[in-house]
Order: structure tokens, then C-alpha cells, then sequence
């Protein structure tokens, strides 16, 4: 592979897409190449906000109530935007339009919950979920930036995928999950780190969110491995079955 062609390859490497001997190619090349280095954490943090927000379930009415709020809404006149990119975002600009356009999506989807929220005068409770998620996303994003994060990426045996990333300067880790069925009855997703071949409880994934972020509990010293297994509603204290998928750290 060229390096114009490892130039290209930052979008995909930020959410663990690439893999095998093309990886090990593209590590070396961030080790040399500080445009595309400073791409992949920025690319990465974008990731992290976007899967937090698609774990949040928007609440029942919310279309009506939006649609409502409009007319009382004053419309800001039309900004003029600088044509002219960076010369680092114009490189690989069809890689990362997805995640601009999921950006944008996200970007309304923020403003009309705001209007919702406005609308039903409970802006006392909705600031203390969204501060929470903040917070979340946050240190998420802190950990995808950290220069000593590793990342490593497998499919659950049920479907859908899992990236563990984890720091040791930060004491944290954090899993990516995207594609997950949903599970029957009360079931849960739980989180384990693995030490000493011992699994230990490190929190649970949001119920009916086929998709998102989550902190493990705990810092990830010690541990080898992540995995997630399906435990009875309000998690186990030991795994009740063979881990769906085991990431090692």
C-alpha cells in the first residue's frame, strides 16, 4: 500500500475498521504522520459523541410536541459559510461524510429535543439527564483522544459488534457497541473485566439501545480481557453463561 493510499485510511482506522496487516501498516504510518495522527483523534472523538447520542431514546410524542413549538421559534437569518477547508479535512472527505451527515442529523435532533423540553416546562429534570450524558460523553471522548489508548474490535456470537477501548494513564475504559439484537424478556447486556481468569461485574448496557457507549465500572488495571454476556434484568454477580464476545485488553 502507497502512502497516498494510508492517507485515506484515517476515517475507517478511527472506528476500528481496519484491521490485520493493514493496521499494522496504517500504526506505523500515524507514527510518522502527525496530519493524519491528529485526524484519527479527532475523528474518533466525533465517534464517541455520536454513539452516545444514538443510545438515547427519544421520548414518546416528541414529534407532535416539536411540531407545535415551531411557529414560536424566531428563524435566524441565513450565516455565510468560508468555503475554503483545511487542507487536512479536504483528504479523505468522502470517508468521513457519513459521520458529518450523522453530525447534522444529531445537531437537529439536540435542538428539537431542546424546543420539546421547553414546551412541557421540565427543564429541571431534562438538565440533569442531559448533564449525566454529557458527562459520560465527556470522559469517552477524553479516552478516545488519550495518546495511549488502544482499541480492539470482534462481533458478539448473537450479532452486532463491540470496541473496547481502554487507558492506563486514564484508569479507564469503555466499550462501543453497535448492531446489537435485542434481547427477550428482562434480559440484559452486562459488562465484565476479566483478571485472573475471574470474571468481575463492570456495569450494564442501556436496555433496547442497539447501539451506543458505555464506561466500564472500574479501572481496567489487572484486567485482560472485556467481556459482555446476557444476564436476568438488574445484572449478575457472576456470568450465568459463555461470554457473547471477549475483547482482550
Amino acid at each position: 500500500m502507497t502512502g497516498g493510499d494510508l492517507h485515506t485510511l484515517t476515517g475507517a482506522y478511527a472506528v476500528g475498521a481496519v484491521t490485520g496487516p493493514e493496521a499494522e501498516s496504517f500504526r506505523g504510518h500515524l507514527r510518522e504522520c502527525e496530519a493524519c495522527a491528529q485526524e484519527v483523534r479527532e475523528l474518533r472523538e466525533t465517534a464517541a459523541r455520536l454513539a452516545m447520542a444514538v443510545a438515547e431514546q427519544p421520548p414518546a410524542g416528541l414529534r407532535e410536541r416539536v411540531m407545535s413549538a415551531i411557529p414560536e421559534v424566531r428563524q435566524l437569518p441565513p450565516g455565510v459559510l468560508d468555503p475554503v477547508l483545511p487542507a487536512p479535512w479536504r483528504r479523505g472527505w468522502r470517508q468521513r461524510l457519513p459521520l458529518l451527515v450523522a453530525a447534522a442529523c444529531l445537531a437537529g435532533a439536540v435542538a428539537a429535543a431542546g424546543v420539546a423540553v421547553d414546551a412541557r416546562h421540565e427543564a429541571g429534570a431534562e438538565r440533569a439527564r442531559t448533564a449525566g450524558v454529557e458527562r459520560q460523553a465527556a470522559a469517552v471522548s477524553a479516552l478516545f483522544a488519550v495518546p495511549d489508548a488502544t482499541f480492539r474490535t470482534a462481533a458478539l456470537t448473537t450479532g452486532g459488534t463491540a470496541t473496547v477501548v481502554a487507558s492506563a494513564r486514564l484508569r479507564q475504559a469503555a466499550v462501543l457497541y453497535h448492531g446489537l439484537p435485542a434481547l427477550p424478556g428482562s434480559r440484559v447486556y452486562e459488562l465484565w473485566y476479566r483478571r485472573a481468569g475471574a470474571m468481575v461485574p463492570a456495569g450494564l448496557l442501556d436496555r433496547g439501545s442497539a447501539a451506543g457507549s458505555a464506561l466500564l465500572d472500574g479501572a481496567p488495571a489487572g484486567a485482560d480481557g472485556v467481556g459482555i454476556t446476557a444476564e436476568p434484568r438488574g445484572g449478575s454477580a457472576s456470568p450465568t453463561g459463555a461470554p457473547l464476545v471477549l475483547l482482550p485488553l
